[in-house]
């Protein structure tokens, strides 16, 4: 079974930090397209990042770049997101996915102020 699983959100302060985690099953995941994406309430869905198969390539959007830092452990099967100097508007319910599907169910994201 195609399984994408996140873990890691939370509530934070402003300026805080967290990591977030995908867990991957039922597919090759070190030949795999890893992204993240995440929806605020009320909004759409935006693009944060991603990751190419062997994680020496990563991109970002703007609005992250600096901030936030993907990566990937092929041993593990796990995708990686850090979130350094959280703001308000990084609250989200945030995904992970492979290129080409499946999505994770998402975790959430809060600013606590």
């Amino acid at each position: 079974q195609v399984q994408l699983v996140e873990s890691g959100g939370g509530l934070v302060q402003p300026g805080g930090s967290l990591r977030l985690s995908c867990a991957a099953s039922g597919f090759t995941f070190s030949s795999s397209w890893m992204h993240l994406i995440r929806q605020a309430p009320g909004k759409g869905l935006e693009f944060v990042s991603c990751i190419n198969p062997d994680g020496m390539n990563t991109y970002y959007a703007g609005y992250v770049k600096g901030r936030f830092t993907i990566s990937r452990d092929n041993t593990k099967n796990t995708l990686y997101l850090q979130m350094n100097a959280l703001q308000a508007e990084d609250t989200a319910l945030y995904y992970c996915a492979r290129y080409g599907g499946p999505w994770g169910k998402g975790t959430q994201v809060t600013d606590s102020s």
